[in-house]
C-alpha cells in the first residue's frame, strides 16, 4: 500500500496547482489523473489578476506568461454584426505591458499586483504539470484514475487504477477531489450540486486560420461577439475558438462546424477544424465542499457559464486556500478549525461567482435581443439600426470583463480563522474594488517608496506587518512559544501608511488579512490571536 499525506484526484489546473502548493510548503502528495496527457480541449482563455497574484507567490507567474498571448496584445472586446459587416462598439482593455504601467502609476491600493493573462488552458496545463513534476515531494501520475475511496477517523484509503488495468491502494491523511464536473470523488461522497443545469446549449468550434484580414479586420481583439456567439483569439495569431448558439432543429451529429464559423463571420475563408462539439454550461455549486477528510475544489465543487471566466480562476483560489491549510495541518502548525474554514471561506465565494456569472449571461441575452430582425440574418447599413444597437450595448456595459470586485475584491467575512471586528462591514461591490484592511479582505497591493512590491516581501506563512512604532516582541514571542511561523516585517513607508491606515496587520499566506490592530499586546492577547488564525484551540 502506498502511504502519502495528501492524495489529489484530478490533474487539471486546479489539481496541479494544489500539488504545487503542497510541494511549495514541504508536504508530500500524490496526484492521479485518468487521462494520459494534459487537455487538448480549448477551455479557459483568461487567467485573471488575482490568480496571477497567487501564481506569483508560487514562483510560476513569469513561466506561465511565456506561453501566453504576447504581452503587447490588447484585451479588447468587440461587438459586431459580422466579420464582414460592421463593428458596433469596442470595450478597450490594456495589454499586459500597458497594465503594468498603470499598476505602477496608480499606486493607491486599488490595483492588482499582476495583470490579467490571456492564455488557453491547453497551454497552461503543461507548464503546471512540469512544475509539479519537478518537485521530489509530488508523485504525479497521469493515466491513473481514482476508482474508489473509503475514510475512517484517521485517514482515507483510495483505490487507483493505472492505464494497464493494475490497481493499487493508497492510504492518505487527506484526499482532494479536483476531478472535474463529473467528479468521482463527489459521487462517492454523495454530495449534491444545486443550481441551474444546461443553460443555453452551445456548440464549440476550435479552428486554425491565417485569415487575419477577416478575423482581425478592425485590429486585434480578444473577443469578437454578436448575437450569433463569441469568437475568441486564443493565441493572438492563428488559433481561434467560436462558441456559437446551438442551431435550432439540428441534431448534434448533423451540425456543420464550418457553416457555423462562416455564418458568424458573414463570409467564407480558409480554416482548419481542430475540435468541434456540442456542450451545455451549468450554474451549480456543491452543497458541501467537504466530507470528513475529503475535500472538493474546482469544477468538482462549482460549474459556471464561461461569462466572466470564473471557472478555473475560482478553482485556483480553492486550491491555494486548501493547499496552505492542508500543509499547515499535516506539519502540525494548524489546528482542526483551519480545515473547517475551507468550506466556510470558499463556498460563499463559489456561490457569489456563480451568481455573477448568471448576471453576466443575462446581459449577453439582453444584448442578443437588441440585434433584432434587422441584424439577425443579414448585415445592415441602416445607420439608425446600428446606432440603436450600439447605444444599447454601451448602456448594458461589459461587467463580465470588468468586475474587479469579484476578481480580487472578495473577502472571507464568515471565516472561523479570521479575527473579525464587530460592526465592520466588508466591501461587497461586485464591479468596483475598494481597498480595505478590514480582517477577511485581501491586503491591498502597493509598491513601497523604494519600488519594491510589498506582496513580494511577505513570508511564506503569516506575516506581521508593523507600520507604526510599536513593540512587536510580545507577538513574536507568542508565535515562537506556540511554534507558529510568523515573519516580522517592519514597514516605514508613506505609501503603505496612507493605504493601510492601521498600526499593524497579520497577513495570511494568501494575502488575506487575519488581524489588524495596535501594538503592544499582552502575551495572552497575542496568543489568542495566533491561536484563532492558525485554527488552534485557545
Amino acid at each position: 500500500m502506498i502511504n502519502v499525506p495528501v492524495l489529489i484526484a484530478g490533474g487539471g489546473p486546479v489539481g496541479l496547482t494544489l500539488a504545487i502548493c503542497l510541494s511549495f510548503r514541504g508536504v508530500r502528495c500524490m496526484l492521479v489523473e485518468r487521462n494520459g496527457t494534459t487537455t487538448t480541449h480549448p477551455k479557459m482563455d483568461r487567467t485573471n489578476s488575482r490568480t496571477m497574484e497567487l501564481f506569483r507567490v508560487l514562483g510560476i507567474a513569469d513561466t506561465l506568461r511565456q506561453v501566453a498571448v504576447p504581452q503587447d496584445h490588447p484585451g479588447d472586446v468587440s461587438w459586431i454584426t459580422s466579420m464582414a459587416g460592421q463593428e458596433l462598439c469596442r470595450f478597450r482593455y490594456p495589454s499586459v505591458i500597458e497594465m503594468r504601467e498603470r499598476i505602477r502609476a496608480v499606486n493607491d491600493g486599488t490595483q492588482p499586483l499582476e495583470p490579467t493573462m490571456r492564455v488557453s488552458q491547453v497551454e497552461i496545463e503543461p507548464v503546471l504539470k512540469a512544475r509539479a513534476e519537478q518537485s521530489p515531494l509530488a508523485d504525479v501520475r497521469f493515466g491513473t484514475a481514482l476508482e474508489d475511496l473509503e475514510q475512517d477517523a484517521t485517514g482515507v484509503t483510495a483505490v487507483i487504477r493505472s492505464s494497464d488495468g493494475s490497481t493499487e491502494s493508497v492510504r492518505c491523511q487527506f484526499l482532494a477531489g479536483c476531478d472535474g464536473g463529473n467528479s468521482t470523488v463527489r459521487t462517492r461522497l454523495d454530495i449534491s450540486m444545486s443550481g441551474k443545469w444546461r443553460i443555453m446549449p452551445r456548440y464549440m468550434v476550435h479552428f486554425r486560420s491565417d485569415a487575419r484580414d477577416i478575423l482581425e479586420r478592425w485590429g486585434r481583439a480578444w473577443h469578437h461577439q454578436s448575437n450569433r456567439g463569441t469568437l475568441i483569439s486564443q493565441n493572438g495569431h492563428d488559433i481561434w475558438t467560436l462558441h456559437a448558439r446551438f442551431p435550432d432543429g439540428v441534431a448534434p451529429d448533423e451540425v456543420n462546424p464550418s457553416a457555423l464559423i462562416e455564418g458568424f463571420a458573414g463570409c467564407s475563408f480558409p480554416h482548419e477544424i481542430l475540435v468541434a462539439n456540442a456542450w451545455s454550461p451549468h450554474l451549480v455549486v456543491a452543497d458541501s465542499y467537504r466530507a470528513g477528510r475529503v475535500f472538493l475544489a474546482g469544477d468538482a465543487a462549482h460549474q459556471y457559464i464561461p461569462t466572466g471566466g470564473y471557472g478555473m480562476n475560482t478553482g485556483v483560489g480553492d486550491a491555494f486556500d486548501l493547499g496552505w491549510k492542508l500543509a499547515a495541518v499535516v506539519q502540525g502548525i494548524g489546528g482542526s478549525r483551519l480545515l473547517d474554514s475551507y468550506e466556510a471561506e470558499r463556498r460563499p465565494i463559489g456561490q457569489r461567482n456563480c451568481e455573477a456569472s448568471q448576471r453576466h449571461n443575462d446581459i449577453r441575452v439582453a444584448i442578443a435581443k437588441l440585434y433584432g430582425p434587422l441584424l439577425h440574418d443579414k448585415n445592415t447599413e441602416d445607420p439608425q439600426a446600428l446606432d440603436a444597437v450600439r447605444d444599447g450595448i454601451i448602456a448594458l456595459g461589459d461587467a463580465e470583463n470588468a468586475s474587479n470586485g469579484i476578481e480580487y475584491g472578495y473577502s472571507y467575512g464568515t471565516s472561523p480563522v479570521i479575527c473579525h471586528e464587530p460592526g465592520a462591514i466588508l466591501p461587497d461591490d461586485p464591479v468596483i474594488y475598494r481597498p480595505t484592511t478590514i480582517p477577511g479582505a485581501r491586503l491591498p497591493s502597493v509598491f513601497l517608496d523604494d519600488g519594491a512590491a510589498l506582496f513580494d516581501l511577505l513570508g511564506p506563512w503569516f506575516t506581521l506587518i508593523v507600520l507604526e512604532d510599536g513593540p512587536a516582541e510580545v507577538m513574536m514571542e507568542a508565535a515562537a512559544r506556540l511554534s507558529l511561523p510568523v515573519k516580522l516585517l517592519p514597514v516605514r513607508d508613506s505609501t503603505a501608511a496612507a493605504v493601510y491606515r492601521t498600526p499593524a496587520l497579520l497577513v495570511r499566506p494568501d494575502h488575506h488579512i487575519a488581524w489588524r490592530g495596535a501594538l503592544p499586546l499582552t502575551f495572552d492577547e497575542a496568543s489568542s490571536i495566533l491561536s484563532c488564525i492558525f485554527g488552534r484551540d485557545v
